[in-house]
């Protein structure tokens, strides 16, 4: 990205007191960028702020008069705006779609896509005006192939596109947008989601080519590499974080993915 004269670089992470975004904001710390996060819940989000002595900021990111409050607030204690990382999103259970309330839907697709549109053109809206900055999106590798989760899908799928038309919009006033999909992550939610049995965690590792998920400080670290000056010519991309699990599925056709070569 292109940056003004430097001073210390700062990150705004929103969901940034758990799971992938908890992991970006650690990330960004280690690096030594000031970190803003904003989430809905206080206590962890104050906690982490507390652990890599950034700031917490309270917004939910579905009301957009929540996330501009925010935005003006760390317009006011930050003299610039580097990296935005749009974390804040929820899950869905497995559910048919006939089963599938509109209110479920909505709270889904509002979260996750309007959520990330509303807080790009809020905070993207200031580094297209200063001239510099680098918003990494998170998508999911759910919304590039067919999957039975019918709202969080779609809405994932909605946020690569709109990461694609962000980043040709504010190009050419120095902003770069990517995305980043994550595959099967392992996050509290989806450590509790084995605990329960909700989920088997030898099934999914098996249908990646790495056999394994994916840990969120990985995915962080990618984030990381998109927003900085090593990707300063990337902008537009969707890049999976995934193990394998998108090249995968051809395999079983052809009688799986085959076994470790090693001696």
């Amino acid at each position: 990205m292109t940056q003004s004269p430097a001073t210390k670089t700062t990150a705004v992470v929103t969901g940034g007191a758990s799971g992938i975004g908890a992991a970006c904001v650690r990330e960004f710390a280690r690096n030594g960028t000031t970190v803003a996060i904003v989430d809905i819940d206080r206590q962890l989000g104050e906690q982490i702020a507390e652990e890599v002595k950034g700031k917490f900021y309270y917004a939910d990111v579905v009301k957009e008069d929540d996330i501009a409050q925010a935005a003006g607030r760390i317009a006011v204690d930050f003299s610039r705006l580097d990296i935005l990382v749009t974390s804040a999103g929820i899950g869905q259970d497995l559910v048919a779609p006939e089963n599938l309330s509109m209110k479920d839907w909505d709270q889904v697709v509002d979260t996750n896509l309007r959520g990330t549109y509303t807080t790009c053109a809020i905070f993207g809206a200031r580094m297209a005006g200063q001239g510099y900055g680098s918003i990494v999106t998170i998508a999911s590798i759910t919304g590039m192939r067919a999957t039975p989760v019918h709202a969080y899908g779609p809405s994932k799928a909605a946020i690569i596109n709109l990461t694609a038309g962000l980043a040709a919009e504010w190009g050419r006033s120095g902003v770069r947008v990517n995305a980043v999909s994550p595959g099967f992550t392992l996050t509290n939610t989806v450590q509790k989601a084995f605990d329960n049995g909700q989920r088997d965690k030898n099934i999914i590792a098996a249908n990646t080519a790495l056999n394994r998920l994916v840990q969120p400080k990985e995915v962080a670290k990618a984030v990381a590499f998109l927003a900085s000056d090593a990707a300063s010519a990337i902008t537009g991309i969707n890049l999976p974080i995934d193990a394998g699990w998108l090249v995968t599925g051809p395999q079983h056709t052809y009688g799986g993915i085959p076994k470790t070569k090693a001696r």
